[in-house]
């Protein structure tokens, strides 16, 4: 493929830049790969108007699925960038089994959209990127009346009009009208069953997860997705966040996420990085009592029991895939802090093996084991004993081939996701040996309520 164009734009704040535009876009579908300004959220991208799309749907066995590993393979091969999401029963095409529910989502939805656009926050600046300059440079002509058209709101006070003037407002879902799919005592009661397979040696860890959902007045369109996922990422900030609303072939699919954990990401060069999170504790308006929470956090025995298992689980994962003796942790226990919550954070690199590419990672790794627990098919089996739904994207991912060899994902944890009328939003808590069902249950809310305030639009 011949190099990349690229075409500076003006600078104009994404989200209202977007909102701008939808109304021009040409063909739906499109994914926001967005970053919160951080070191490690420094860039966004954004693929609109997309060339091609690939769904695959259900799991082996059932009429009409198709393997998602397969099709990303193919994707890969094309040497053209594509993004999108994997849903966390993609698994089942690795490891088959009962304890796989189907989900009503895509267990595979990407986009290959030519020209991207790349957002550098840091810098303010952005630019358009693409081989085909007929496209580059009708697109960037519409991006720049966008640009020169849209106004900032001056009262930032009001969530809803602090990224743009005019925008319609999004639905205001007050917090008690969601419908728990787990309730907390159900929760509680998952968590003991847990402990008792833990203490019998059946496994160590396992990340119980829960959901509630209600239904939207009608289908969401473009706009009110981008309206409330706006909400989302001004009180919800996060460096791998993203927006994915499905084209044609998924139609009233979309996945809103404000994660701050890095799946998978691959150079062009083979280098390999994974950031596990595990342990979490909340943020506090006082500072004496944010820290006491931060050092209660590093100092929990609990926690940093659950993140080195999950670390020694990633570190065999790469290391199916990785050269011999390339695998480290450069960052182990890390405390990392976000508006809402603190989180422990290590890191695990390696280097990929020569002939190996970024679907061969994925299979090596999927699902993440932060998100499922170990021994991670045992995990897998036990959840799916425990948990009423699929999880579907939720505990998947949101993802970047670059058409290059290079690769970037996420866990889609801290994330809603829409189906029709339907929105649903999950959370999860990684359960071991010494866990109290009952502060679990109080986990899980610490991670929950920031989203639902954010969209109840009662978040400070």
């Amino acid at each position: 493929m011949s190099a990349a164009l690229r075409r500076p734009l003006p600078w104009c704040d994404p989200e209202t830049l977007l909102e701008r535009l939808l109304p021009s876009l040409r063909r739906p579908g499109l994914v926001w790969l967005d970053g919160d300004g951080s070191a490690l959220g420094g860039r966004s991208l954004l693929a609109l108007e997309p060339l091609e799309e690939r769904i695959c749907r259900g799991l082996p066995g059932e009429d009409g699925a198709q393997d998602p590993f397969a099709a990303l393979a193919e994707l890969e091969a094309s040497g053209r960038p594509w993004l999108g999401w994997l849903a966390y029963e993609a698994g089942a095409w690795l490891e088959p089994g009962p304890h796989w529910q189907s989900p009503e989502m895509a267990v595979l939805w990407a986009i290959q959209a030519d020209p991207l656009l790349v957002i550098d926050h840091r810098q303010r600046q952005q630019w358009l990127e693409g081989h085909d300059a007929g496209r580059l440079e009708d697109l960037a002509r519409r991006l720049e009346r966008a640009a020169t058209n849209a106004t900032t709101a001056t009262d930032t006070s009001d969530p809803d009009t602090a990224a743009t003037a005019g925008t319609a407002s999004p639905p205001r879902l007050p917090l008690e009208s969601w419908r728990w799919h787990t309730p907390r005592g159900a929760f509680a009661t998952g968590v003991a069953t847990l402990r008792e397979r833990i203490a019998s040696g059946d496994l160590f860890q396992a990340n119980l997860t829960a959901c509630c959902e209600q239904q939207l007045a009608g289908p969401a369109d473009a706009a009110t997705l981008l309206a409330l996922y706006g909400r989302l990422r001004r009180h919800c900030p996060a460096p791998f966040a993203g927006l994915a609303i499905g084209g044609a072939g998924a139609a009233g699919e979309a996945v809103l996420s404000a994660s701050p954990e890095r799946f998978l990401q691959l150079s062009g060069e083979g280098e390999v990085e994974t950031r596990p999170i595990k342990g979490t504790r909340p943020r506090h308006a006082d500072a004496t009592a944010d820290a006491d929470a931060a050092a209660e956090l590093v100092t929990s025995d609990k926690d940093r029991a659950e993140n080195v298992m999950i670390v020694d689980l990633l570190r065999n994962d790469l290391g199916r895939v990785c050269r011999p003796g390339s695998v480290q942790v450069p960052q182990l226990l890390g405390l990392e802090s976000y508006r809402q919550v603190h989180h422990l954070t290590s890191v695990v690199r390696g280097r990929l093996r020569p002939g190996l590419a970024a679907t061969d990672l994925l299979r090596a790794c999927w699902p993440g084991g932060s998100i499922t627990g170990a021994p991670k098919i045992r995990a897998c089996q036990r959840l799916g004993e425990l948990e009423p739904v699929a999880r579907g994207p939720y505990c998947g991912s949101l993802f970047w081939l670059d058409g290059a060899g290079g690769f970037d994902s996420s866990i889609l944890i801290r994330s809603l996701f829409v189906q029709g009328r339907r929105l649903r939003a999950h959370a999860g808590c990684g359960i071991v040996a010494d866990s109290d069902p009952q502060a679990e249950a109080e986990e899980l809310n610490w991670k929950l309520q920031p989203l639902l305030a954010a969209l109840a639009g009662s978040a400070p």
